[in-house]
């Protein structure tokens, strides 16, 4: 970015870019409280499902290790356009599908593309905000999480209930549509990494950024933090709705509370992370997320407030180690390799919520009556996850300095 633009450019930035991040997680995360109209309407059960859903994963893990191999040689603008309004093809296409088979394409087509929106948003973040803002920075951007649940995923809800669930993808697309406009006339060029970096073979880079002894810490550490979360959380509408702990009119509450609450802590988190330090933060936060990974994997139809207030949790404390997290990650790089090793850590990213989707996916049963069981094993599963990641964490330095422009 350059040194001459203004604070009131900067933040409209990073809510163009949060619009960007918001856009993509909807698109992702509506399938899983689309999960009981696909699996109805193509008679499948949660291993399918999970299957289906860590095809968008897996594409977006094999994208970012492709981008790992380009992203630092191309102005990061354009990069973004060009991504962005390919993902927003695939989305539509989406809608279009009307087999498992087309849908399946089209998920990948959308993870190929929208995967690595998310690490090319942050290393953009990283490349522009100061250290001593970046918490806050990233805890801007990362309300897109609390946005998309408060109010992606609730309507794409209200729209499958009412034009069927092909009409999400849809709205998505159309919404992404008028970002990219927003991100064209908004974002400056980003090229000051670029010729650096060429003087260099890409074999070499991707060499320099793996073999570095703190980037593959902070790699697998990014890796078990998504791995622990995506154990419980493709399955959370399936096993609400199935098990009469919420009905399907309920559901949307448990995003709108969820995501409200979110909204609400990511930018308190991150101010906190930046008060206390980021990686102090991150593991106070490891720690508080076992309690809603295992109350959420043992809810019982205990009533509707009772229910709420452990998803809601589960939300904060998910969403609340993600905002030091991405902190912590971009800070890990060295700055000359942050665009190659934020692809790749949003490609370890993808990779992991696929495995963990379809190890969950095994772990729960599905009854005849549609009841699942053994959910609790895939919260014990994602409190082991989340142990090693704690442990991961704290051997993971950081660099503070700011690029140089």
């Amino acid at each position: 970015m350059s040194a001459s633009l203004t604070l009131g450019r900067e933040r409209a930035l990073l809510f163009t870019l949060a619009g960007i991040q918001f856009s993509h997680i909807v698109d992702f995360m509506m399938m899983m409280p689309l999960g009981p109209f696909i699996t109805s309407g193509f008679g499948i059960g949660p291993a399918e499902f999970g299957i289906l859903v860590s095809a968008y994963t897996f594409s977006a893990g094999a994208s970012g290790v492709l981008a790992a191999t380009y992203i630092d040689r191309f102005d990061r603008k354009r990069l973004m356009l060009v991504l962005y309004a390919l993902f927003a093809v695939f989305t539509a296409l989406c809608g279009w599908s009307s087999s498992m088979a087309g849908l399946m394409a089209a998920r990948v087509g959308a993870g190929f593309f929208g995967g690595v929106l998310s690490a090319l948003s942050q290393t953009i973040v990283a490349d522009v905000i100061p250290f001593e803002r970046r918490g806050r920075a990233m805890g801007v951007v990362m309300t897109s999480f609390a946005v998309g649940t408060v109010m992606g995923v609730p309507s794409a809800l209200f729209l499958a209930n009412h034009w069927g669930w092909h009409s999400p993808f849809f709205a998505v697309a159309g919404v992404s549509l008028l970002l990219l406009a927003l991100a064209a006339w908004l974002m400056p060029a980003l090229n000051h990494h670029v010729q650096a970096v060429r003087e260099q073979s890409v074999t070499k880079v991707l060499k320099r950024t793996l073999a570095d002894r703190n980037h593959q810490r902070a790699l697998l550490m990014s890796a078990g933090m998504m791995f622990s979360s995506f154990c419980v959380i493709p399955y959370i509408t399936l096993y609400y709705q199935g098990n009469g702990i919420l009905t399907s009119a309920q559901l949307p509450l448990l995003y709108l509370c969820g995501g409200l609450a979110t909204l609400i802590t990511s930018r308190w988190v991150g101010a906190l992370a930046d008060r206390m330090g980021k990686l102090k933060m991150l593991r106070v936060m490891l720690l508080v997320s076992t309690v809603p990974l295992m109350i959420t994997t043992l809810m019982q139809p205990w009533g509707l407030g009772v229910a709420l207030a452990a998803s809601t949790l589960f939300f904060i404390a998910m969403n609340g180690r993600m905002v030091p997290a991405m902190a912590v990650l971009s800070a890990a790089a060295h700055p000359q390799l942050r665009g190659t090793f934020m692809t790749l850590n949003g490609s370890m990213q993808s990779l992991a919520m696929g495995l963990a989707s379809v190890v969950g996916g095994m772990l729960v049963t599905q009854q005849a009556d549609g009841r699942l069981g053994n959910y609790w094993h895939a919260g014990i599963l994602g409190v082991i996850g989340s142990g090693v990641t704690f442990w991961l964490a704290g051997r993971v330095t950081m660099h503070t300095q700011p690029v140089s422009r």
